[in-house]
């Protein structure tokens, strides 16, 4: 992928996700650092294309998302899904449940199952890949406050 397709990816991600932090009614610096991880998920997913796999690039952006979305959570003390659900808007599958919904409709059973089976996979990856980096986060987070805490009474 050459570069200035990767800057275009970047600043079409950027200004989706900044028109979502005005509707969602954020302020101050948030407003500017929010679609930064819409951004980071979307390069995410396109550096991945080599893969073929849509369900592997969604499950690894989401990752880059909300490691983005814990890290500035905790520098600036504010909520996860804040940033969360800001930079998550590029991967949703919109258009996989539309087409789902539109082969329901029609009665086309096959492409309907193909289609609901793949949207599924796809909002699968994205809830699992939240889940684990959050675990994770967490369980590091948790870590090291013990270890610092363990330092501390060491020390008196």
């Amino acid at each position: 992928m050459p570069i200035h397709e990767i800057l275009l990816a970047f600043l079409y991600a950027y200004v989706a996700c900044l028109a979502f932090t005005l509707i969602y009614n954020m302020r101050g610096k948030f407003i500017f650092l929010a679609p930064l991880g819409g951004s980071i998920c979307w390069i995410a997913y396109n550096l991945l294309n080599f893969t073929g796999n849509d369900i592997l690039q969604n499950f690894v952006a989401t990752m880059a998302v909300a490691l983005y979305s814990e890290i500035l959570a905790r520098i600036y003390k504010a909520p996860v899904p804040m940033f969360l659900i800001v930079g998550i808007l590029p991967l949703v599958p919109g258009a996989g449940i539309y087409y789902t919904m539109e082969y329901c409709v029609s009665g086309n059973q096959i492409a309907f199952g193909q289609s609901l089976v793949h949207t599924l996979a796809v909002a699968g990856a994205l809830a699992l890949g939240i889940v684990l980096i959050s675990s994770l986060f967490r369980f590091c987070m948790l870590f090291w406050y013990h270890r610092k805490k363990k330092k501390q009474c060491k020390k008196a």
